[in-house]
C-alpha cells in the first residue's frame, strides 16, 4: 500500500543500509562486482537516480531478490513522489461494471 502523506523510501537507500553496510561492501566494490558505473551506484544510493529495469536485474543477482522487489521499489518512489495534488472524480462506478 502506497503512503498518503510522505515519499516512499527510495531505492538507494534500501541498497545501501539493507544490503550494503550490513555486508561491509563499499559502493566501489559494488559498482565493480556487478559491472556499472560507480557514478550509477553512487547516484542511485543517493537518491538522484532511479533503478532501471536493467539494474534491478543486477542488483537481484547480487542479493538474490527478485528483480521485482527493486522494480516495486522504484514504483512505489515514483508513485509517491508524482501523486497529483488534485483528485478526480471517478467516471463511472464499480457496479456498473458488474451489468
Amino acid at each position: 500500500m502506497l503512503p498518503n502523506n510522505r515519499i516512499a523510501t527510495h531505492p538507494g537507500k534500501i541498497l545501501f543500509e539493507e544490503f550494503l553496510k550490513p555486508l561491509g561492501v563499499i559502493q566501489v566494490t559494488f559498482a565493480h562486482h556487478i559491472e556499472v558505473p560507480l557514478q550509477r551506484v553512487n547516484e542511485i544510493i543517493r537518491g538522484k537516480r532511479g533503478i532501471t529495469s536493467e539494474t534491478t536485474w543486477f542488483f537481484s543477482e547480487a542479493f538474490g531478490a527478485t528483480p521485482q522487489f527493486w522494480i516495486n521499489l522504484q514504483d512505489e518512489i515514483e508513485l509517491t513522489s508524482k501523486r497529483p495534488q488534485q483528485s478526480v472524480n471517478r467516471l463511472i462506478t464499480t457496479t456498473k461494471w458488474l451489468h
